[in-house]
């Protein structure tokens, strides 16, 4: 794995670059990371690699069935030039992205995300690929959305692109506990005769102690929330 530079290159082979054009054109720490130069986030259009004159990327699968499937022949071509990226199928076939996953990515400078449409990719076009991931245990229409799930949780993980290093070293997963509960003004919310007051510990000025209590905190959330973190991390 190469030295991480200042810099995250990010591609997505995309039937659709206008999904991926709008996320950065809209989203404003992604704009401002792009404008900084600390990310480059770009889709690629798959149709530019089609076989004929009407930019065929698809064809119908071999032994009968719904849809149709890319082919991998056309993938191939989309992905020569990015033979130093470390190139990421998106399928619900995939391994499970989780915080863990992100933070390794993170250490990535080049990253080329394939999003699958229609039945998916001809069984082939995994040999082009270095890892499958998936968002979760559901079907989408497409590759894009889990793409840029990924893409931000990968990236806000770089420096300099959060704005100030290190915030999002105590989230949820980070430490494979939920994030403890935040609070902001009003001290006291007033809800018709129900009082919702911030918890004194935090008005305290003791640091020692909100670290206590919010330890305790993101342990009894995650407990209550997500055994299942407690179990896998031999917590309980």
């Amino acid at each position: 794995m190469p030295k991480v530079s200042k810099k995250l290159s990010i591609q997505v082979i995309t039937l659709f670059p206008e999904f991926i054009n709008s996320f950065v054109g809209s989203f404003g720490i992604v704009k401002r990371a792009v404008k900084q130069k600390l990310l480059s986030l770009k889709p690629v259009d798959l149709r530019k690699f089609g076989i004929d004159a009407r930019q065929t990327v698809d064809g119908r699968p071999y032994g009968g069935g719904l849809g149709m499937v890319l082919r991998a022949d056309v993938l191939f071509k989309a992905l020569t030039k990015f033979k130093k990226s470390r190139i990421i199928m998106l399928t619900p076939q995939g391994k499970p992205f989780t915080q863990k996953e992100a933070m390794r990515l993170s250490k990535y400078n080049d990253l080329v995300f394939v999003c699958g449409r229609y039945e998916g990719f001809d069984e082939r076009a995994r040999e082009f690929v270095d890892e499958e991931f998936s968002v979760g245990d559901y079907v989408l229409m497409g590759g894009e959305l889990p793409a840029l799930v990924m893409s931000e949780a990968i990236m806000r993980l770089r420096p300099g692109i959060l704005g100030k290093d290190g915030s999002a070293e105590k989230e949820s997963f980070s430490e494979n506990l939920l994030e403890y509960p935040q609070y902001t003004k009003p001290e006291v919310l007033k809800l018709g005769k129900k009082k919702m007051a911030v918890p004194k510990v935090l008005l305290s000025g003791n640091h020692q102690k909100v670290d206590e209590w919010r330890l305790q905190e993101s342990l009894k959330r995650t407990k209550k929330r997500r055994p299942d973190l407690f179990e896998k991390n031999n917590i309980l």
